[in-house]
């Protein structure tokens, strides 16, 4: 019977999933098990074929799909099998045994069948349906990656939401390690690959398919280069960078900033990841923003608002007149236009809304308990009467 590795296993991953989550969990215990880092031990070594084998087959779709047809995961063989001669009077090749390909055409394999059945086609369709069509003996060149995102959360104080500000941020990032300069490799040459003896490719099974397949430890190339002492052989080092940003006047909270190019740096010439800032604007013991509109609550007194009166109220730009019209009552909210948050994309300011709060006066002596004596008396209506007709 065939060897049936558990590569999902060896990577330490479910078998649903994602192709994300199977290249981190390669690129962590590549970084873990690689013989650089662990000289002599034979375990290790051990440990980084296996990776590196079951990263070849899962990282490409075509090779995953026939594992989980023919791995570890299934056991079945295709109906009646792959006749060796195309002769259907001739056995079905046994699991365990070599694939022979003597007697096939591979213009046409179906029709070295006999009996009239349906056959299967080129035979370098089924390779191409497999693996794409790729010359397993080449393997392409590592591929340059872009760098990853970073995120940063940054509280700023109020007005500097309001005004706009630059601050200075202390992150860390991934950037090119001066020692290799990206390329993960110290420069000290290369030995023959020990996995495929210098070949650049191995033999492995599918159920009762044989295949010649990229050699997973060296790429193809036939050779191992020496890994960076600094960087393990990722290209890339984690430093501590100082990064300015300019808040624009108007940020909102919740906002999120762009900082092109200021996340980790790629590999191979590929450009950097971005740097996002989300913002969280903190909040005023006075003012409070909805959107780009100011809305502040301004205690008035009873007779400016019986008589009507012109006051001053804050804003965000400083003393500004309000006009109280006469018989204004509690609750009532005024527009003053324009006295709100810049947007600068609109080019345009939000409103202040300024909602009236009556207070009433305090009797601290006889004389003022005189006089609200006699307001009453001036003005005998009851304010809940209406209230009772809706009992």
């Amino acid at each position: 019977m065939p060897t049936k590795e558990d590569y999902y296993g060896a990577l330490g991953v479910s078998r649903d999933a994602k192709d994300e989550e199977i290249r981190k969990s390669y690129k962590r215990l590549v970084r873990k098990y690689h013989p650089d880092v662990n000289p002599g031990d034979k375990t290790s070594e051990e440990r980084f074929r296996k990776i590196q084998e079951a990263y070849d087959i899962l990282s490409d779709k075509k090779k995953r799909e026939v594992y989980d047809q023919y791995g570890f995961y299934s056991d079945h063989i295709p109906p009646g099998g792959f006749r060796p001669g195309g002769a259907g009077g001739q056995q079905a090749q046994q699991p365990g045994q070599d694939f022979n390909f003597d007697g096939f055409d591979f213009r046409n394999a179906g029709e070295a069948r006999e009996g009239g059945g349906a056959g299967f086609g080129s035979f370098r369709d089924i390779f191409s349906q497999f693996f794409g069509g790729r010359d397993q003996a080449s393997a392409p060149a590592q591929a340059p990656e872009r760098g990853s995102d970073l995120e940063y959360g940054l509280n700023i104080p109020f007005w500097d939401s309001i005004r706009g500000t630059q601050v200075k941020l202390n992150i860390n990032r991934q950037e090119i390690c001066p020692t290799c300069n990206g390329s993960g490799s110290s420069g000290g040459g290369s030995s023959v690959c020990p996995e495929c003896d210098g070949s650049g490719h191995v033999e492995q099974m599918a159920g009762a398919m044989r295949f010649s397949l990229t050699c997973p430890r060296c790429k193809g190339s036939g050779r191992l280069r020496n890994v960076c002492p600094t960087c393990h052989g990722d290209g890339r080092l984690s430093k501590p960078d100082v990064v300015e940003v300019r808040i624009p006047a108007g940020t909102k909270n919740g906002s999120r900033l762009r900082v092109p190019g200021k996340g980790n740096a790629g590999t191979l010439g590929a450009p950097a990841g971005d740097l996002y800032i989300n913002i969280r604007a903190e909040d005023h013991p006075l003012f409070t923003r909805n959107g780009n509109n100011i809305e502040i609550r301004i205690p008035v007194t009873v007779s400016e608002a019986a008589l009507g009166a012109k006051i001053e109220v804050p804003t965000i730009d400083g003393r500004a007149q309000l006009k109280v019209p006469q018989g204004t009552q509690n609750g009532q909210k005024f527009r003053m236009r324009e006295k709100g948050v810049l947007d600068a994309r609109k080019e345009r300011r939000g409103d202040q809304i300024v909602e009236v709060v009556i207070q009433a006066p305090k009797a601290h002596d006889e004389r003022t308990r005189e006089i609200l004596r006699e307001l009453a008396r001036l003005n005998p209506e009851d304010p809940r009467e209406e209230l009772w007709g809706k009992v």
